[in-house]
């Protein structure tokens, strides 16, 4: 195996464990909102700081998720397939075309939600817990680019495992 060959292994390795831990959180949050109606600032101000470090938690590896997939797996992932790219632009344009994202402005709207949060949080609460319930009801959409993504490696025998 080459070299870009076991990068791409590797990040996707660990792009799983991103995976798999956003995967569970979300299935505490979905415990958690069983319970309360988390999006509204009275309710959220109740919660104890261990649900509210779950939602944190779920943020930073729904970035993550996010970030490993358009800044170190996606390009790869067409290079592997011998579809060469240099721009960005062009990456997302590609992905689109085969089938790993289903919409670039579905993924813009991920990106540009997700990037709200992560580097400043809104002064207004309401409006930050928009964000974190439109993050929260994107989970079955950015998991689908997950899988979209692994199932494209497999076609060109990249394996998850170490």
């Amino acid at each position: 195996m080459n070299s870009k060959q076991e990068i791409l292994k590797k990040r996707l390795f660990k792009l799983s464990k991103h995976y798999e831990a956003l995967k569970a959180y979300k299935q505490l949050i979905d415990k958690l909102t069983a319970q309360t109606n988390i999006y509204t600032p009275e309710s959220f101000n109740q919660l104890k700081i261990e649900d509210k470090a779950v939602l944190d938690a779920y943020l930073k590896r729904f970035s993550s998720v996010q970030d490993f997939l358009g800044a170190k797996i996606f390009s790869m992932l067409l290079d592997s397939a011998g579809i060469g790219t240099s721009k960005m632009s062009e990456v997302l344009y590609l992905v689109e075309k085969e089938g790993i994202i289903d919409s670039l402005d579905n993924w813009i709207e991920l990106r540009e939600v997700r990037n709200e949060l992560e580097h400043d949080y809104p002064k207004d609460l309401e409006q930050a817990l928009n964000d974190l319930k439109f993050c929260i009801t994107q989970f079955e959409q950015l998991e689908k680019y997950y899988l979209n993504a692994v199932s494209f490696a497999k076609k060109y025998n990249y394996a998850l495992t170490e």
